[in-house]
């Protein structure tokens, strides 16, 4: 029995985590997973019930799930913290420990990359140090303005930190074609991103079959738009892979379709790169192929841990399934200058994986 919990969030993440249930629904019947669902309610809905974004309840069925399906959540319009404005995904991050930050570029067949050739590359970022002001303190915002006219932020980085992501990534790139690149700002920032760097070069040493090269962070988003396909897995520090992800993710091909992953040493949670455009909100407008490819991750990441070959099958017959239905232009979304909603697409997504 493999145990997932669904939070829903805000904006379109009912409509896209109701196709992506769909999907796995399709695969258990295939692969006889014993997937088991349960929900766990955050975002505007337990604000109004009860005063929090992310109540008690959802962190406690995070920890005793296999994995969690998260859904947009529209924090950037909660109210603060102190009238219970919590963003739940930042909050998983942090008391999960979700240190690595998977999020693949693949550009989908039938469907061209924006920029030269097609891409396949995944960017490992650091997911709870950095700039942000959420991760960067224990008490108090990483962020503050001790006069009116003056706005200071902390950026952390650790040795422990640094390490773990880059352990990660070459340990994927192991698994992958056994390329790494980590990006960094080591000119200006000599002290934070230099420990940055010293702990990943540090770690490469013990992956000598990885071909290993250093990359500064502006000179990458020129490299990127001008060939992204040389990239294989890229390693970053927390707000540079936000960023660079979301770039190449557009090169791929489409925001839209871009899965991730954010796992620690026990805990997993699928949630889509893209946000909750509450404007497609209750329209069967939205593109679920993000968040179905992010559960896809979640599976893998599940199959892997407990080695139940199963889990990895179904997880790679998701992707192909997202492959075959995005090549042809009548299942598409309308993003994609597709005819389907939101529910055809899931339904078509799982039909199409119900097939061996």
């Amino acid at each position: 029995m493999t145990q997932l919990v669904v939070m829903e969030g805000d904006g379109i993440g009912p409509e896209i985590s109701a196709a992506t249930i769909a999907v796995l629904n399709a695969a258990d019947r295939r692969f006889g997973l014993g997937l088991s669902f349960t929900s766990a309610s955050i975002g505007f809905t337990t604000l109004r019930n009860e005063g929090t974004t992310f109540p008690m309840a959802a962190l406690d069925a995070a920890k005793a799930a296999d994995g969690v399906i998260l859904g947009p959540v529209s924090h950037n319009d909660y109210p603060p913290v102190a009238e219970g404005g919590l963003n739940p995904s930042g909050e998983m991050r942090k008391r999960l420990d979700l240190f690595a930050n998977i999020r693949p570029a693949l550009t989908r067949g039938g469907f061209p990359a924006r920029c030269g050739v097609p891409v396949d590359l995944v960017i490992v970022r650091e997911n709870t140090e950095g700039f942000y002001a959420d991760r960067s303190m224990f008490v108090g915002p990483g962020e503050f303005m001790p006069t009116p006219d003056l706005a200071l932020a902390v950026r952390k980085i650790t040795r422990a930190g640094s390490t773990r992501i880059a352990e990660a990534a070459f340990a994927l790139a192991m698994r992958r074609r056994k390329k790494i690149t980590a990006v960094h700002k080591a000119n200006v920032l000599r002290v934070s991103d230099g420990l940055f760097l010293e702990c990943v070069r540090a770690v490469a040493p013990r992956f000598p079959a990885v071909e290993y090269k250093e990359q500064i962070i502006d000179a990458m988003t020129a490299l990127l738009v001008r060939d992204a396909s040389v990239f294989d897995v890229v390693v970053t520090t927390n707000m540079y892979g936000d960023i660079l992800s979301d770039l190449a993710s557009e090169i791929a091909g489409s925001l839209g379709l871009a899965a991730s992953l954010n796992a620690g040493a026990d805990h997993a949670v699928a949630q889509a790169q893209h946000g909750s455009a509450p404007d497609l909100a209750g329209k069967d407008l939205a593109n679920p192929a993000s968040l179905i490819g992010s559960a896809a991750m979640l599976l893998a990441w599940i199959g892997e841990r407990k080695n139940a070959g199963r889990l990895v099958e179904a997880a790679d017959a998701i992707e192909a399934a997202l492959e075959r239905t995005i090549a042809t232009p009548a299942w598409r979304t309308r993003d994609l200058g597709g005819p389907l909603g939101t529910k055809a697409f899931g339904e078509r997504v799982a039909a199409t994986l119900g097939k061996p």
